[in-house]
């Protein structure tokens, strides 16, 4: 059984540093909903897997899928788990993962018709829920700019539920460049802000929603920087109805990625 003092296992420990995990191109997945879409992603996607001797029981569905893959498997020491752990409670369940993030041009081949762009979004837990929002409004990529939190951090990986093994993710380009390429690809590029001059409401009834569309969405604290804002052919605003001062990232990403596939579902009929 594997301790804290095993060699693999402080090599799996540093990778709880993002400068560890972009040098070793592996990063880490915790808990049985990322260890089990890390298996299930494929390709070789998982290097190792460290269990408990009470977690590889509990799922033993994931242990055996991640065997049947030809997955190493060691069962080490609750303190070995705890060492990989960035939760105050460990799941007993990690996974160490080759990196999943592409190249822009990569992530844009082929016909992309909705794509997620963070642009400074530093909030680990936001940029992981903005991209499992993606996931299920069906995006076809998720961008994260120079400057932005690493989506293979534990935190975004936790806060992704898995989503962050099923859709292209892109990570530290400028944002100029970033929309260089969405448009080029011949996607319309809407910023969502607060103080935008198009209401969501109004740019869905122009079709503006309907047709291949990149979402920019600015950082937690600032909102979106006005040179951020001047790059997209669009400033989208989501209504507020009622008495609330504003909607945070995550929540505003996920109501503009719904219109978006809301408007192409409906033009599809």
């Amino acid at each position: 059984m594997l301790t804290e003092r095993s060699g693999r296992v402080r090599e799996a420990h540093k990778l709880l540093r993002r400068g560890a995990r972009e040098k070793a191109g592996l990063f880490l997945a915790e808990g049985p909903q990322a260890v089990r879409e890390a298996v299930a992603a494929g390709a070789g996607r998982v290097v190792e897997l460290f269990a408990t001797t009470t977690a590889a029981a509990r799922w033993a569905p994931i242990v055996a899928a991640a065997e049947d893959a030809g997955v190493p498997v060691s069962i080490a020491a609750d303190a070995a788990l705890a060492a990989l752990s960035e939760t105050v409670t460990p799941q007993g369940l990690v996974a160490v993962c080759r990196s999943l993030t592409v190249e822009l041009t990569a992530a844009l081949a082929g016909e992309p018709r909705l794509v997620a762009v963070l642009a400074e979004a530093r909030d680990p837990g936001n940029a992981g829920t903005v991209i499992r929002c993606a996931d299920a409004a069906g995006a076809d990529a998720v961008v994260l700019t120079h400057g932005s939190a690493d989506p293979q951090g534990g935190k975004a990986v936790r806060a992704s539920a898995g989503s962050v093994f099923h859709l292209p993710v892109v990570s530290g380009v400028p944002t100029a460049d970033a929309v260089a390429a969405l448009r080029e690809r011949g996607l319309t590029v809407l910023a969502a802000d607060g103080a935008g001059d198009l209401d969501l409401d109004r740019a869905e009834d122009d079709g503006l929603l309907a047709g291949p569309v990149a979402w920019l969405f600015g950082n937690e604290a600032w909102g979106l920087p006005a040179e951020v804002g001047a790059l997209a052919d669009h400033v989208v605003r989501v209504p507020i109805y009622g008495r609330a001062e504003s909607l945070n990232l995550a929540t505003a990403a996920a109501v503009c990625l719904y219109g978006s596939a809301r408007a192409r579902r409906r033009a599809a009929r």
